[in-house]
């Protein structure tokens, strides 16, 4: 197959790997759910579904191309067997696959990579190994490995075999008709699929890819028209953190997807939140990728039938944890109201009457009786809550005003 599939022959080339590839894993893969979104159909004026990758085996899609790479090797080859170096949802998909058809397996996976992934990896039976703080750089130590081993490299993106696997997921959304459908881009193997699936049959429907505005390496590649690399920073998109997309990738998504657009962590996270929230519906931060770019407008849906690809479900609990607090704490559901009032008995009890008032639940109460910006005979009183809505906030500081006592909300 050529590099490129800018012909009608080179797409359907790749489509009938597809369609293989298909054959293959079904008996190994859940065929996952795509759910309607009213809420979200609503924020977007559009007939939005969610595609719940987050619910297939191992918690993301990549388990169809750890599938259909090592189904379409011989056993003897298997016999050496594998190597794929991984954030964590390649790393599993491939553990996953390699215990369920009797291969060993070796796992290189950056030293950042999430707890809960390296923990899962080696649950599925993977000899598993840190280095580096990116993929690139654990890349170079999984060389030194093949080169010694003669193990079969399992590359999560670069490899016509692990585009088809994912690819997959995309016959399974040919049902629903969708106008547009947006995909995480990391490395690019999963949105490569999905065009290439969908566009052999139906060459007007829009694939929109999203990346982390920390590592935009794919939409400067598409813009600029040639491959290019992008030194990655944090994000709590680790699953799309990548220096550079493959060649492979590249040419697919220059010739079959339509756009690539950027969200950042503040996006990311409120997504992370609504699909949690809303849909009950966990999601890391790759995965809530797509609804971040669909709500903040970079994505235009009005009036279209729209699927979000929910790439994964694997998020640290930690990190999660930390999202909800944040994303709390900016939509003003929880807040840390500061309150200088004369320091006697009497006046806490009657701040955390007016909380009570608008529905606060308090969480933290502190007194500061020594800082210098206390008058004497003054304390400051800071009260976190929870509320229903932003609007009790505002009832509580214009209760606190008319009764003379100075207090604003800390950010």
């Amino acid at each position: 197959m050529t590099e490129a599939v800018e012909s009608s022959a080179g797409l359907e080339e790749l489509y009938q790997k597809i369609v293989k590839a298909k054959e293959r894993v079904t008996p190994y893969i859940h065929e996952t759910p795509i759910d309607y979104s009213k809420t979200f159909s609503d924020s977007t004026e559009s007939q939005l579904y969610l595609k719940l990758e987050n619910l297939q085996k191992t918690g993301s899609f990549k388990v169809r191309g750890a599938f259909n790479k090592l189904l379409s090797i011989s056993e003897s080859l298997r016999s050496r067997g594998v190597i794929a170096v991984s954030a964590g949802n390649h790393a599993q998909g491939v553990a996953f696959a390699a215990r369920a058809l009797g291969v060993h397996s070796t796992i290189i996976m950056p030293e950042t990579a999430p707890v809960s992934k390296y923990l899962a990896t080696k649950g599925y039976g993977a000899e598993v190994l840190l280095y580096g703080k990116y993929i690139h750089e654990s890349m170079k130590k999984a060389q030194e490995i093949l080169n010694k081993t003669g193990a079969i490299l399992v590359h999560p993106y670069d490899d016509p075999d692990i585009v088809a696997g994912q690819g997959t997921l995309g016959l399974e959304l040919v049902e629903t008709r969708p106008d547009v459908v947006v995909v995480p881009i990391g490395g690019g193997g999963l949105i490569s699929g999905i065009a290439a699936a969908l566009k052999a049959r139906n060459s007007g429907v829009k694939i929109i890819g999203v990346q982390s505005s920390a590592s935009p390496s794919m939409k400067v590649s598409k813009d600029l028209g040639t491959l290019m690399e992008v030194e990655p920073s944090f994000s709590i998109a680790d699953g799309i953190l990548v220096k550079s997309p493959s060649q492979f990738t590249f040419s697919i998504i220059r010739d079959l997807v339509d756009d690539v657009v950027l969200v950042d962590d503040e996006e990311i996270a409120e997504a992370m939140f609504l699909l949690l929230e809303r849909n009950k519906t966990l999601a890391e931060g790759a995965g809530a990728a797509p609804l971040a770019a669909l709500l903040t407008g970079k994505v235009k849906a009005k009036g279209r039938r729209v699927v979000a690809v929910i790439s994964g479900g694997n998020v640290d609990l930690t990190l999660l944890g930390n999202v909800v607090e944040k994303v709390l704490h900016r939509i003003r559901r929880v807040v840390r109201v500061k309150m200088h009032v004369p320091d006697k008995p009497g006046y806490l009890n009657r701040i955390l009457s007016y909380v009570a008032e608008v529905r606060g639940n308090v969480i933290d109460v502190v007194h500061d009786r020594i800082s210098a910006e206390v008058r004497p005979g003054f304390t400051l009183i800071y009260v976190t809550f929870e509320v229903p809505t932003s609007e009790y906030v505002r009832q509580l500081l214009s209760k606190l005003m008319a009764e003379g006592i100075e207090s604003r909300i800390l950010d």
